[in-house]
């Protein structure tokens, strides 16, 4: 099967398809306990790899274990081209609040609940989060790193990746360890990340936005509407659309419970954007 939006290869042995899955909206409202709909969510995520999609983004802080059981629960034993990917460097608390956690201890501790909570022996990719999901921070990533790449010498991890860095924070990565992608806020509405964009696509390392839909604050752009309009799409495939065809190496990770609106996610892979509606768009920021 051939997705529409095509593969990118991150490293040796390791193709996903660009049109991801992202599972921060199986849970419940805040990111936190059971879905709404439990056969739903299960009938998402088989949908996800019945259309071919082979990334799957999730982590064992998503409604505390939620999203990971109901990841296992559906497609355990994973298929051989399914590729899951997962995030450390933040927990919760009793209330379901948000809680940074970069301790290297604390992320080894966080790696073996998500390999607990998927049922596996190694995850594929365990991307380091430094930054809060709006900001960066200006550290050394020595320690933190350094957790990581032990844990792939045991076995625990194939390969690793970056999310909420600076160009700073990526050059002193590179100098450890082989980086394979970059997971920023980039959206339509949000390119602040433009330059860590271009710099990823230089090196060949991919770029994954997070919200590449607005997140918490679904994007509102006239100009996206009327292009959507005239295209006859919805502006959330329009907004995806854009992304795909702004750089070669970025990877989409739109989350939905919804199989209508996976559905939706994934036509948008093959909606080709005129070189005028780019402009639009590209006008918007």
């Amino acid at each position: 099967m051939t997705l529409p939006g095509g593969t990118l290869t991150l490293a040796p042995g390791l193709t996903i398809t660009r049109m991801g899955y992202g599972a921060m909206q199986l849970p419940g409202a805040g990111v936190w306990g059971p879905p709404r709909d439990h056969a739903e969510a299960i009938a998402v995520l088989r949908a996800v790899v019945e259309a071919g999609i082979t990334h799957i983004d999730t982590a064992d802080f998503y409604g505390f274990h939620v999203s990971n059981d109901l990841i296992r629960e559906a497609l355990h034993p994973y298929p051989d081209e399914l590729h899951l990917v997962t995030k450390v460097g933040a927990s919760r608390d009793a209330d379901g609040g948000w809680v940074m956690d970069r301790s290297p201890e604390a992320l080894a501790a966080q790696v073996h609940d998500n390999l607990t909570h998927l049922g596996l022996e190694t995850i594929d990719v365990v991307n380091l989060r430094m930054g809060s999901p709006e900001a960066t921070v200006e550290e050394s990533i020595a320690d933190q790193l350094g957790a990581l790449v032990e844990l792939q010498r045991q076995g625990k991890i194939r390969h690793i990746g970056l999310s909420q860095v600076t160009d700073a924070q990526l050059t002193e990565a590179l100098g450890i360890t082989p980086i394979v992608g970059v997971q920023s806020l980039y959206n339509l509405a949000h390119r602040e990340d433009e330059g860590m964009l271009r710099r990823t696509a230089e090196l060949g390392i991919a770029y994954v936005p997070y919200f590449p839909l607005g997140g918490f604050t679904p994007l509102q752009s006239g100009a996206l509407a009327a292009v959507a309009e005239r295209l006859e799409a919805s502006p959330q495939q329009v907004a995806l659309a854009w992304l795909l065809q702004r750089s070669a190496n970025i990877a989409l990770i739109p989350g939905t419970s919804s199989r209508a609106h996976l559905a939706e996610n994934i036509a948008a892979a093959a909606l080709e954007l005129p070189a005028e509606a780019v402009a639009e768009l590209d006008a918007i920021a």
